[in-house]
């Protein structure tokens, strides 16, 4: 009976929090759009503190998505709800935000599109991640 009653409140089973493959590739694609556009530290906190209120963000998705379809996948947007739904899921999501923005970090001017290019240029990274080297000066004398 002890047993019964030690486990009776309990609201979750111990187990981390596992994505569905659909689930994963949409909170996959969501993570790299927040750090290609450098949100990350704003993501992050913001899920921080939103923490209690997943289950009450989930249901909110619910009740809007036919309004939310218009402006963006329907499918996607029921997947993310559901996953919000289970606890950790704000865990593993701010875990795929932070391995996101590392890998753009990383892999800064690597394969990148220009505006990323640009900006490590003004960064003054190179692509190789160390520094450039500066412009060699020529004499206009000369």
């Amino acid at each position: 009976m002890k047993d019964f009653l030690r486990n009776a409140f309990a609201l979750d089973d111990g187990k981390p929090c596992e994505p569905s493959p659909e689930q994963r590739a949409v909170l996959e694609r969501l993570a790299a759009e927040v750090a290609r556009r450098r949100l990350a530290g704003p993501a992050l906190a913001f899920l921080e503190m939103s923490r209690p209120l997943n289950g009450l963000g989930a249901a909110v998705i619910h009740f809007f998505s036919p309004l939310a379809s218009t402006l963006a996948n329907p499918v996607a947007l029921a997947r993310f709800a559901e996953f919000l739904e289970k606890r950790g899921s704000v865990d593993y999501l701010c875990g795929l935000i932070e391995r996101a923005e590392a890998d753009r970090e990383s892999g800064c001017c690597e394969g990148a599109p220009t505006d990323d290019a640009a900006d490590c240029a003004a960064d003054g990274t190179a692509p190789g991640g160390g520094d450039a080297a500066p412009p060699e000066r020529r004499d206009p004398r000369t």
